[in-house]
């Protein structure tokens, strides 16, 4: 683990600072694009990494981000629910095109379009989680209340 490099980890870095987060991002010289790779690397619980699942509103178009805990499968129905459309499935262009990210490193902050953001409730059992600062080599840490501070978006529960 080391102080982020790459430019749009350091990105997300300053919006962090930008929005009063006192948190560092770091890189690994290992992926951490999945919740298991992220949870080894760090090492913390799966549950503890706020994986960021794309999706693309059916009717809208637009990206749907989901920040769920690392050890949950996301409900599409009750996603749907949430943000009052249903779902369809987000490729990797999309992805990138919508959020600025590419799958693996998506960001809760910082996307390229305005998108609808979910938070899982079940992130808020711990006093510290994991999120993407956006590559699949960097993350950064912050309490769930920071989360939902900095995103302003609503917990929910998404698993399934």
């Amino acid at each position: 683990m080391r102080p982020a490099q790459h430019p749009t980890a350091l990105r997300t870095a300053q919006l962090l600072r930008d929005a009063g987060i006192r948190t560092q991002v770091v890189e690994f010289e290992q992926p951490t694009r999945t919740s298991a790779e992220a949870a080894a690397a760090i090492g913390c619980s799966v549950a503890e990494i706020a994986k960021s699942v794309v999706f693309r509103g059916k009717d809208s178009g637009q990206a749907i981000v989901v920040v769920a805990s690392g050890d949950n499968r996301v409900s599409e129905a009750k996603v749907a629910g949430w943000v009052g459309e249903p779902l369809a499935r987000a490729d990797a262009d999309f992805v990138r095109a919508a959020t600025g990210y590419a799958i693996g490193g998506v960001a809760p902050i910082g996307h390229a379009q305005p998108v609808k953001l979910v938070l899982d409730e079940d992130l808020r059992r711990f006093e510290t989680v994991w999120a993407a600062a956006g590559t699949p080599f960097s993350v950064f840490p912050l309490g769930p209340e920071q989360l939902r501070s900095l995103t302003g978006a609503r917990w929910a529960d998404v698993r399934q």
